[in-house]
């Protein structure tokens, strides 16, 4: 189902104008190296904002999870969870502010 509701979002996307690209690979860094593995977001639109479809009878924590892995992971400070598989559309705005690197103890 998360297809049909990518295919869907995709026309929508296009009809009102809105930048986006799809399955965009997510550069996974550690200790400031890029790792040879990606994730892959659904969407992205205007260049900063990930938007991750679902299709199931609820949210949980995994879900969300995987959105904030995908933004600290990446530059990006924005994110959209949406869910189609639930009586009503389920949605969750996430905005991730990286910290500053803390000064390590001498």
């Amino acid at each position: 189902m998360e297809a049909v509701y990518q295919e869907a979002l995709a026309v929508e996307l296009s009809e009102r104008g809105i930048p986006w690209q799809r399955e965009v690979a997510v550069e996974v860094r550690y200790r400031g190296r890029v790792l040879p593995c990606a994730y892959r977001a659904d969407f992205v639109c205007y260049g900063d904002v990930i938007v991750e479809l679902k299709a199931l009878a609820a949210l949980t924590t995994i879900e969300q999870a995987q959105v904030i892995h995908y933004l600290k992971a990446s530059a990006m400070t924005r994110g959209l969870l949406l869910n189609f598989g639930a009586p009503r559309l389920e949605y969750k705005r996430f905005v991730h502010t990286p910290r500053m690197a803390r000064p390590r103890s001498q």
